[in-house]
């Protein structure tokens, strides 16, 4: 379709329209804003607010034949605007341009840094004229006949400049020119980083986005509010169906209303949410609310420490929170492979640490799995970034939780998987006495005896017994997970709460002793640690 007839459209109110032609002139726009700014971060950023500002725009442009031209100024004051807000003082190009890929060592990024210096340095110093042609040629190999239609200019003349731009650049030069502006050209996805505003409810958001180029969980947007001038940050915390991605306010959201354009940079958020932010969110974001005269149900898991220490609530609210590397997106994914058939389900709400390296494996298993990051069944997930220091204490004062799973790095260093802290979880089933008599006697004497597990030596034979059955219930609370099933090449294991509660009580009562503490380490119920036991005994399977 020819650009004409998409601006037609997008002029009235066609999203997808205006998409298809952000992709035909990104990489146009993009070259032309690197050539004003000399600054590879500052150009794009100019570019997404240029396409809201033409979006915003278009029911005033007469001509459509027009667009070209129309969105080059467009670009160009926005490029402006950004010139006249730099500091008077003069930065160094190491400090204003080093954006490095993540993950390059630290020479690799000075490197980086020094040779976007150098070609950027290179670039200013040529004519005006000739800098535009050259930077739209070399930045995503732009046809001549494209440059001058968005310059409007003649053919002949932009090959005029093209062959002055390499008269004056010297072979070499002109190399890591083309070489640098190919590298660090527009990312392809950028046009379907443009969504928008299908539904608004209190401080709910949903935004439209291309369902085959979803932004991550996590992920940082800003919608763009014209009327008020302004530019609102949300959060995705959810993936729905259809490529609607639900989000949560990071500033105030006060008239944000459906159709409003949203833009994604990709980048991950940095700061976690406020307390107040997170009450709403919660309250907001919940499943709906249990029955006031029903009794809360028991959700089984199969997940020994789960169902015995922090028992979760059927159709209630849990949440999941870990340090550092202690795998709090695994135990969520695990969740919902295992609840999200369960009637009334669960809503669960991940509280993922800063700076946690990003989960490769986890989306391995999504993609493997099916699973959308967000809505599995029966199952809610929603994604925050959490703070270490959230405790289980001050995560269970929020409203409507009712189960707060707490991993503990600690406990995955000495292999301990799941590494859900017994102790520093909790759940309102226990606190309230909401299980029977006998669960809750068997807990409590688990909490008590588990201090002993980290103790290097006892100071008699009565001590060391309590140490040595600490050490199997810890042990025995590691447990082979279905989704990773792939990495461990052990199967997934379920072991029933009323099986798991006996085998608990029968160690605490000294029945196990003779077993060493290695037979109950990554196994499921008796049968498993009774055939482990024996191939430890004989040194050979059975």
């Amino acid at each position: 379709m020819d650009v004409e007839r998409l601006i037609q459209r997008a002029q009235r109110g066609d999203l997808d329209a205006f998409a298809e032609v952000t992709r035909r002139f990104q990489h146009m726009a993009f070259g032309y804003a690197v050539a004003l700014l000399r600054d590879l971060q500052q150009a794009e950023d100019v570019v997404q607010e240029a396409f809201v500002a033409a979006w915003f725009g278009l029911h005033g442009l007469a001509d459509p034949a027009a667009f070209p031209g129309w969105l080059r100024g467009i670009v160009r004051h926005q490029a402006y605007r950004v010139l006249r807000q730099r500091p008077r003082a003069s930065l160094s190009l190491e400090t204003a341009l080093g954006v490095p890929a993540n993950g390059s060592a630290p020479d690799r990024r000075a490197e980086e840094r020094e040779l976007i210096a150098a070609v950027l340095s290179t670039i200013a110093g040529l004519p005006s004229p000739v800098r535009e042609v050259m930077t739209l040629f070399y930045v995503h190999d732009c046809t001549q006949q494209d440059i001058a239609t968005f310059l409007s200019l003649p053919v002949t003349t932009v090959n005029n400049r093209l062959h002055a731009a390499r008269q004056q650049l010297k072979r070499g030069t002109l190399t890591m020119v083309k070489d640098t502006l190919e590298a660090h050209r527009l990312p392809d996805d950028f046009a379907a980083r443009i969504g928008r505003i299908v539904r608004t409810r209190e401080g709910v958001v949903e935004v439209l986005f291309d369902p085959t180029n979803l932004p991550d969980p996590l992920t940082e947007l800003t919608v763009s509010d014209a009327p008020r001038r302004r530019a609102v940050t949300v959060q995705v915390v959810q993936l729905l169906q259809g490529g609607v991605v639900r989000c949560v306010p990071l500033s105030p959201t006060d008239g944000l209303t459906a159709g409003m354009t949203v833009l994604s940079a990709g980048r991950r958020i940095e700061a976690p949410a406020g307390r107040e932010a997170l009450d709403r969110a919660v309250r907001l974001l919940a499943g709906p609310v249990r029955e006031p005269d029903r009794a809360p149900e028991l959700l089984p898991t199969g997940i020994k420490v789960i169902d015995l220490m922090c028992p979760l609530v059927r159709g209630g609210t849990v949440a999941v929170a870990g340090e550092l590397r202690a795998g709090t997106s695994v135990v969520v994914e695990e969740l919902c492979r295992r609840l999200s058939r369960e009637p009334g389900g669960v809503s669960i709400f991940a509280f993922i640490p800063p700076h946690d390296a990003p989960e490769r494996e986890l989306q391995e298993m999504w993609a493997k799995e099916g699973y959308t990051g967000g809505t599995a069944g029966t199952v809610q997930t929603f994604y925050f970034l959490g703070q270490e220091q959230w405790t289980a204490q001050r995560l269970a004062t929020l409203p409507s939780v009712d189960t707060v799973i707490r991993l503990s790095r600690d406990l995955a260093q000495i292999g301990i998987y799941p590494p859900i802290d017994p102790l520093a979880s909790r759940s309102r089933l226990l606190d309230a006495g909401l299980v029977e008599r006998e669960h809750a006697e068997t807990a409590a004497r688990v909490r008590q005896s588990l201090p002993a597990a980290s103790a290097d030596t006892a100071a008699s034979p009565e001590a060391e017994a309590l140490r040595q059955r600490a050490r199997k219930i810890q042990r025995f609370f590691a447990q082979p997970f279905y989704v990773a099933e792939p990495y461990t090449q052990r199967p997934g294991v379920t072991v029933g709460r009323t099986e798991a509660l006996r085998i608990c009580r029968e160690i605490l009562d000294g029945a196990h002793d003779g077993l060493l503490e290695q037979a109950f380490y990554f196994t499921g119920g008796t049968s498993e640690i009774r055939a482990k036991a024996d191939e430890l005994r004989t040194g050979s399977k059975p």
